[in-house]
């Protein structure tokens, strides 16, 4: 089958008046990210920036209008593409040699990155196989406590390991919106890219029901209110809990 060029690789949808979703429509659905722009009064926040195969900043016009703080929720090549596009980067410290030194194999690309990912192709000659993520090294490591100031509007850093080391989420308490990364969303979750990440998953799962979450906007598939985002953490402990583990307390 022969692929067509895209013309328009990029597209988006206001969920809010100051919260823009980003998406790559010719990625397959169950792969393409969802990158999410906060609009702050003094700067914005973009979490995750997609493959990269195609610039992002300046196909979308409101990723010009000031200056932008890209947060990578985790450093898995779907994530992460286009950090390099942006002059401030944050990243969770235990995956920041990642992105200074991103390779096939430890962005995971090698493992998904390949045609039947594609529905159009962002470029004549694009080769799938040739893809790898640019190094975007980050200019501000953070980790759990940390906050993320635009201005008028505050964001708490917040760890959980499981599906990354170093995989964050970003909740502002004032309005209760969490965006999860792949922590946690509305589908099938993997927690098998590192050793013992089952049990640092469930630890995590276990976190985040404690969160007073309005929407979690997530990293892939649509969002969810907190009785579905616990409902997903609920039916991915009992699925992962190991036979004769004892329930945590």
């Amino acid at each position: 089958m022969t692929l067509e060029v895209a013309t328009e690789w990029y597209a988006s949808e206001t969920i809010s008046d100051d919260v823009t979703l980003i998406w790559e429509p010719h990625i397959d659905p169950a792969v393409r990210c969802n990158m999410w722009h906060i609009r702050g009064r003094d700067r914005d926040l973009l979490v995750d920036s997609g493959f990269g195969v195609a610039p992002l900043r300046k196909s979308i016009a409101l990723l010009t209008e000031k200056e932008i703080l890209c947060v990578g929720s985790h450093s898995h090549f779907d994530h992460v593409g286009a950090h390099d596009e942006f002059e401030h980067r944050l990243m969770h410290k235990s995956e920041a040699h990642i992105m200074e030194r991103p390779t096939r194999e430890n962005t995971l690309a090698e493992n998904y990155v390949d045609w039947p990912v594609f529905l159009a192709l962002p470029y004549a000659d694009f080769d799938p196989k040739r893809y790898n993520v640019r190094a975007a090294p980050p200019t501000r490591l953070i980790d759990e406590g940390d906050v993320i100031d635009l201005g008028d509007r505050v964001l708490k850093v917040l760890h959980f390991p499981g599906h990354s080391p170093g995989g964050i989420g970003l909740l502002e308490e004032a309005t209760g919106l969490f965006f999860s990364g792949d922590q946690i969303y509305d589908g099938h979750l993997f927690a098998d890219s590192y050793e013992k990440a089952d049990e640092e998953y469930i630890e995590s799962m276990e976190k985040l029901k404690e969160l007073p979450v309005t929407t979690c906007h997530g990293g892939h598939y649509g969002s969810a209110s907190r009785a579905r985002m616990i409902e997903l953490a609920d039916e991915y402990i009992a699925g992962q809990r190991k036979p004769g583990c004892p329930a945590e307390g």
